[in-house]
């Protein structure tokens, strides 16, 4: 079963009723702020709305931040969990996406801090993971593709998510502040530090480094 449709069955199992097939079927709000009136007034109906709009974009950045990793179908049913139980608190409700990217960012930094904490920061073993890489991926692209979520293990928490936003996601650089809730110069400095540390680390793995492109330096 797709990790979308997955979750989607987590939360129908914790908030019966609210799924059925005549509310799925409900055509989606146009606005953001429609939406989050619909979530506070009848949130039964709305849960479905919200997963069907937002799961793609959540789930892109939990990758984004973890790479292929067996806790991220957790975490995406986890961000939509705190989303619906917390919606009062968001204050401007044009704003649903950032919040919930937010909410993703938050956790995905919980989860890499919890595991250092452990000693356990380290990829899951190839077998347990899911299947994030493109299906014609060849054996080369996928080992490159472990091997970089290996190198960027090793970078500090803060700047392993500005430089997965910024270099893996493409987020700019002033909406990376806004989910990670600091300075634009703090994210300048941590992408900064993180492209420095990640090409040295790399230089030195056997596998990236013939990814690298002759003459790059950290900068």
């Amino acid at each position: 079963m797709p990790m979308a449709s997955r979750t989607l069955a987590k939360l129908r199992s914790l908030h019966p009723g609210a799924f059925e097939s005549r509310v799925v079927r409900l055509p989606l709000p146009e606005s953001d702020a429609a939406l989050v009136s619909h979530l506070r007034t009848d949130p039964g109906s709305a849960r479905a709305m919200l997963f069907d709009r937002y799961a793609a974009d959540v789930e892109r950045v939990l990758c984004r931040i973890l790479g292929p990793d067996s806790e991220i179908d957790d975490l995406l049913h986890e961000v939509f969990i705190v989303a619906i139980t917390s919606i009062d608190t968001l204050r401007d409700a044009g704003r649903l996406r950032s919040w919930m990217i937010g909410i993703a960012v938050h956790k995905a930094r919980k989860l890499i801090r919890q595991r250092k904490i452990r000693r356990l920061v380290r990829l899951v073993a190839p077998h347990e993971l899911h299947d994030y890489e493109a299906a014609s991926a060849t054996a080369e692209v996928s080992e490159a593709l472990r091997q970089t979520y290996r190198v960027l293990a090793q970078l500090p928490t803060d700047e392993r998510i500005a430089f997965t936003l910024r270099q893996i996601d493409g987020m700019e650089l002033l909406a990376i502040a806004e989910q990670t809730r600091v300075s634009l110069a703090t994210v300048k400095r941590r992408v900064a530090r993180a492209q420095k540390t990640f090409v040295t680390l790399a230089r030195q793995n056997e596998t990236l480094a013939e990814w690298l492109e002759p003459g790059t330096v950290p900068q």
